[in-house]
């Protein structure tokens, strides 16, 4: 029979939209806190900071593109990526409170040691669930305004959990005098807010046979397959699609500037504006305009294009990272304006390419045959997570170039003028460069709504003449 269009319910869209409670809170909360907790609380050099976080993506970026073509796999056996989502959900909670919860008597090597290993296997726990997540669109809306709509109120939560964990995290960090049990508290709480937003999305993981698309009636019977081969299938998903090398060029390059900004931030509020506080309002004055503007974007890119929309976002955000260079020379509460339009120009940069990406699938499902949207996804949620750790990697050999001094629990440094600057300029000029060299990337994606339209025209075609009718 003949495949007919899905309904986008609302309780579908809001469904889909928790599981951005988890990854927004996974993604904001450790790179925000994780370099500065290893290098002002355990006493961690900022080098060897940089680099253990940096190893543990690196991990991430290994096997999520193993991950995607499993849960393929397990989508054709089973109907569902259900399993692989619930499994992420169940354990990320416990290696992230484990994470923030080393001992205050071990030393700074090994202390670091202990960050490493249960931050590795709380990114295993989140590429179980996200990789499978960021396929489910290509899966649960049909259309190019359907994924415009679900993408964008998927973005409007991811929002609202970055100003959540941004500004909630570090103050619950303050709840005890001793650092230490402040940054097992502040894990407890967000860890059970992750694993809440992701279980509700699980459900979202609706059964594949019983939906009778026709992308997903002609997924192929699974076969048995090597390491090497599931690789290649991420590779060639690469190779194959140019509308997919171009948008995860500029999805992994904005992931490093913001990945930096993120790292940075801490760094900022304590040493440039002398105010704990201070992170607290920047996270505010970043996320009051993203949450106005995700929806916005949504329209606006209804009425230009998701592509036009997205370069205008990126030119945004970019212009305002480069002017938070002036802290260097009055480091005040000016900084929070273009803080605010960086924030209106990130909420376009996550949910356009995030509505991008599930048109990227269908266009390769019907040029190149269905059934490989988690393989995408291991490779899109690959250079995220390479994009975010290169981040902390820059971050790192910045302050370390420029002399930045760590401390351990409460002992009191001071920072060098020469360290500050660096601080000032890992947050502003070096992400504005990255910004713009994103640009040439986004240059490249050539796929518009008329081939999108054209493409599921002609998909409906051929399967009417398949089955005869």
């Amino acid at each position: 029979m003949i495949a007919t269009p899905r309904v986008l319910t609302r309780t579908t869209v809001a469904g889909y939209a928790a599981g951005s409670l988890g990854t927004g809170g996974f993604a904001t909360l450790p790179g925000l806190v994780l370099v500065f907790y290893l290098t002002d609380t355990l006493g961690v050099a900022a080098l060897l900071a940089g680099l253990l976080v940096t190893l543990a993506k690196v991990w991430d970026v290994i096997i999520d593109p193993l991950i995607g073509a499993w849960s393929d796999r397990w989508l054709v056996r089973t109907g569902s990526r259900r399993g692989f989502m619930l499994l992420g959900a169940c354990t990320l909670p416990l290696f992230f409170v484990l994470t923030f919860s080393v001992p205050a008597t071990l030393s700074p090597l090994a202390a670091g040691i202990w960050v490493f290993v249960a931050f590795l296997l709380t990114a295993t726990s989140f590429s179980l669930f996200q990789v499978p997540y960021i396929a489910l669109p290509a899966e649960i809306a049909d259309s190019y305004d359907q994924r415009t709509r679900l993408l964008t109120w998927r973005v409007v939560v991811l929002t609202l959990a970055i100003l959540l964990f941004g500004a909630g995290g570090p103050a619950l960090r303050k709840v005890a005098d001793d650092e230490y049990v402040g940054y097992i508290v502040m894990a407890v709480v967000a860890g059970v807010v992750i694993g809440v937003g992701m279980l509700i999305a699980v459900l979202v993981a609706v059964p594949r046979r019983a939906r009778g698309t026709a992308v997903e009636a002609a997924v192929a019977p699974p076969e048995k397959t090597s390491l090497r081969r599931h690789y290649a299938e991420g590779f060639g998903a690469l190779r194959r699609s140019q509308p997919f090398r171009a948008l995860l060029a500029t999805f992994l390059l904005q992931g490093l500037a913001t990945g930096l900004m993120l790292a940075a931030a801490n760094y900022v509020a304590v040493w440039v504006l002398d105010s704990e506080d201070a992170l607290t309002f920047l996270f505010v004055a970043l996320i009051a305009p993203a949450l106005l503007f995700a929806p916005l974007w949504g329209v606006i890119a209804r009425r230009l294009g998701k592509e036009r929309s997205y370069l205008y976002a990126s030119i945004l955000y970019g212009v305002a990272a480069l002017s938070l260079i002036g802290m260097l020379w009055a480091p005040s509460g000016w900084v929070y304006l273009p803080v605010a339009l960086a924030g209106a120009g990130y909420a376009g940069m996550q949910s356009l390419p995030m509505a991008m990406l599930p048109d990227v699938i269908s266009h390769d499902a019907v040029t190149a045959g269905p059934g490989r949207a988690g393989t995408f996804g291991g490779m899109w949620t690959a250079g995220e997570t390479t994009g975010m750790a290169l981040g902390a990697t820059a971050l790192s050999i910045v302050l370390a170039v420029t002399g930045y001094t760590q401390s351990s629990g409460s002992e009191t440094v001071t920072q060098s003028p020469t360290a500050i600057a660096g601080i000032v300029v890992s947050f502003s000029v070096v992400p504005a460069v990255i910004i713009l060299a994103s640009l040439f990337t986004l240059r490249g994606y050539r796929l518009r709504k008329a081939d999108i339209d054209l493409l599921a025209s002609s998909s409906a075609g051929d399967l009417a003449t398949q089955t005869g009718q």
